[in-house]
């Protein structure tokens, strides 16, 4: 369940964000020696582990509309997307870094102190289910005035033992290919909302809503690393189709999927049945971890919870071989292209523009 930050006070400029931010994410964590409110943090990472460092984008009119998704979404996307990458690397969160820029009016107007409010509550409370504390950042006036977006940039620092965090590049011919939970949910997800045009006021439970509060699978990818089954290990953020084309470039192998294996999310399957492949082939930002693994090795069927399913194998990379073939229920083999996310491919857009319900509409 979502828990309520502090109301920000009515007048509100960056020195009292900043001061409302230290407040309400007092780190009480041992791997942070010195916090918010200097002019860097101090980390001590556990002995015998390596420091991992990520960082990501959210970009309102790219990967939100401020008409449309609910702060609280926002808040939790934002941190989801660094949390998935450190899950994919079997990495323990250690702390989160926050650059936030904001346009001017949004401090001065009711409404928009109210919705700074609620992308921290999003914010804290995955941090908080994950024991991922807020330890600095930066905050600025974006241009534009009104018409100026929102922009947050998420760094997130993590460890794990020194040597062993996954990579995509360990993956070797003869590997089994598994995919935790679902696919296909959140681009299913997302093509209802921006259908329905509507702003979502409120939701009570981030259950249940793969786009809106994606589920970053960290205690799978500490399982994995921990008891040592993955041999490569990504987290399918682009699109399953995309994310393993980057698994078997890296790790100089091909894949082979079933299509009927491929673990389809119920939101996805209520469309129709060729938008339902696509959906969980190419939509991305499920934020699952696409890993492989000996397959002299068991995998369980679920690991923390989560469901574990075999789609495929990796093979011997040959000159003039497809890097991907997916085999279709009927026995017949197609090469499967790359066809999730990729910034300026100017070919898709993953959330469409019109950030402000009085802005004109404009295609990205």
């Amino acid at each position: 369940m979502l828990h309520e930050m502090a109301r920000p006070p009515k007048q509100l400029r960056e020195l009292g964000l900043i001061e409302q931010i230290r407040r309400d994410f007092s780190a009480g964590s041992k791997a942070i020696t010195l916090g918010i409110g200097d002019d860097c943090a101090i980390l001590r990472p556990p002995a015998g582990c390596e420091v991992l460092v990520t960082t990501d984008f959210t970009l309102e009119g790219r990967h939100f509309r401020r008409d449309l998704h609910p702060p609280e979404s926002v808040g939790h996307r934002c941190l989801a997307r660094g949390l998935s990458d450190l899950a994919a690397m079997g990495a323990t969160p250690l702390a989160a870094f926050l650059s936030f820029a904001l346009p001017g009016p949004m401090l001065a107007e009711s409404a928009g102190r109210d919705w700074i409010a609620r992308f921290f509550t999003g914010l804290r409370a995955l941090g908080d289910m994950h024991r991922v504390p807020l330890a600095g950042g930066d905050t600025a006036e974006s241009p534009g005035g009104k018409s100026g977006l929102i922009l947050a940039d998420i760094v997130l620092v993590g460890s794990a033992p020194r040597g062993e965090a996954l990579r995509r590049s360990g993956g070797v011919a003869g590997d089994a290919l598994y995919v935790t939970g679902q696919l296909g949910g959140a681009a299913a997800e997302l093509a209802t909302i921006l259908k329905r045009q509507r702003r979502i006021l409120r939701v009570t439970t981030t259950e249940g809503h793969p786009h809106l509060f994606p589920e970053p699978r960290l205690d799978v990818g500490e399982a994995l690393l921990r008891r040592k089954l993955a041999t490569a290990c990504i987290d399918v953020s682009d699109g399953l189709s995309t994310d393993l084309a980057h698994l078997c470039r890296a790790s100089s192998v091909c894949a082979e999927i079933e299509q009927a294996a491929i673990p389809v999310h119920p939101l996805a399957r209520k469309l129709e049945t060729n938008a339902a492949l696509q959906a969980a082939l190419h939509g991305g930002e499920d934020y699952e971890l696409l890993f492989t693994a000996p397959a002299s090795v068991m995998i369980p069927s679920s690991l923390a919870g989560v469901s574990i399913t075999r789609i495929g194998s990796l093979k011997n990379r040959r000159s003039g071989q497809p890097l991907m073939t997916m085999f279709a229920p009927n026995g017949s083999r197609v090469e499967l292209q790359p066809g999730g996310w990729e910034h300026f491919s100017g070919t898709s857009a993953r959330i469409r523009s019109g950030t402000a319900k009085n802005r004109k509409k404009r295609s990205h």
